[in-house]
């Protein structure tokens, strides 16, 4: 089966490589900075770049969507981010699960110089934190939700924030809201893939129906009683991609004239039904995998 291949297309537009540099830039005016993560996939959606960028700036990382990734994966990888040193928090900022630990992880991120103000009579000046984080990650949701109201524009596709803006968060926290921003080359193809099956990548650059055969590829060894529940599937595991999306789109009686597989209806049904969490809750990677490669 043909592989997907995500490294030659031109997707690295202009506005992202604005937004690098408009982190640099604004990096100073910040106490720490907030990452967004793919629960899903938590190493894929950071940014390599992004441990350079911030330096020694205090971090926290948001692992959202966790309510579609497995639990027990999820973790696993709240422990491997603790053993590099950066906090992680589980939350679901859609349903605003989670969400009511954040002050709470911020005050024990920063409490050194709150301490510090605090001896300086500097009691009440605003926690000030930059909110990054790739493309469709959840940001603009987590600062809604935080804000409790419709400040940040939210959409279910990549690149909606195109410029920073200041979100105030009651009298002592100011949010910079940063726009999302990839990284100028996939060299890992298994990163690719898992940014397309997410949607981090726009779907236009992607073939729909080999990201569907691949991710059906994945879940037949990796979560194969989903394709049995969800698809009625049996006796898949010697399958390739192709031989995956027809049966599963025969499963779902996805037929056009001659009795052929509409296989272009069953490749969107899958991977939107994978996005919507309709498959189950489950993790695309783990901590093993990247302390072992």
């Amino acid at each position: 089966m043909s592989e997907l291949t995500i490294r030659n297309i031109q997707w690295f537009p202009g506005h992202m490589t604005k937004t690098r540099r408009m982190i640099a830039a604004n990096l100073s005016l910040v106490d720490a900075v907030v990452e967004i993560l793919d629960a899903r996939i938590p190493q894929s959606s950071r940014n390599p770049e992004m441990d350079q960028m911030v330096g020694n700036k205090p971090r926290l990382f948001l692992m959202n969507k966790a309510d579609m990734a497995d639990p027990a994966m999820t973790d696993k990888w709240i422990a491997h981010f603790r053993k590099q040193g950066i906090p992680a928090l589980p939350v679901d900022c859609k349903s605003g699960k989670g969400v009511k630990n954040f002050t709470g992880a911020i005050e024990q991120l920063l409490s050194e110089l709150l301490e510090r103000r605090k001896n300086a009579g500097m009691v009440g000046a605003p926690v000030r934190l930059m909110i990054v984080g790739i493309p469709n990650v959840g940001k603009s949701s987590f600062i809604n939700r935080m804000a409790q109201s419709k400040r940040a524009k939210v959409e279910d596709r990549p690149g909606v924030t195109r410029t920073k803006q200041w979100v105030k968060i009651g009298s002592n926290m100011e949010l910079l809201d940063m726009p999302g921003v990839l990284w100028p080359k996939f060299d890992d193809q298994e990163v690719a893939k898992r940014l397309a099956f997410t949607g981090a990548i726009n779907d236009d650059v992607v073939d729909i129906e080999t990201l569907a055969m691949l991710l059906l590829e994945y879940l037949a060894k990796t979560y194969p009683e989903t394709l049995t529940s969800r698809y009625k599937m049996t006796e898949f595991t010697e399958m390739g991609g192709v031989e995956l999306l027809e049966t599963m789109g025969r499963k779902r009686g996805m037929l056009i004239s001659g009795g052929e597989v509409n296989t272009e209806r069953a490749a969107i049904t899958l991977i939107d039904e994978y996005r919507s969490g309709k498959l189950g809750r489950m993790t695309l990677e783990s901590p093993e995998e990247h302390e072992n490669g």
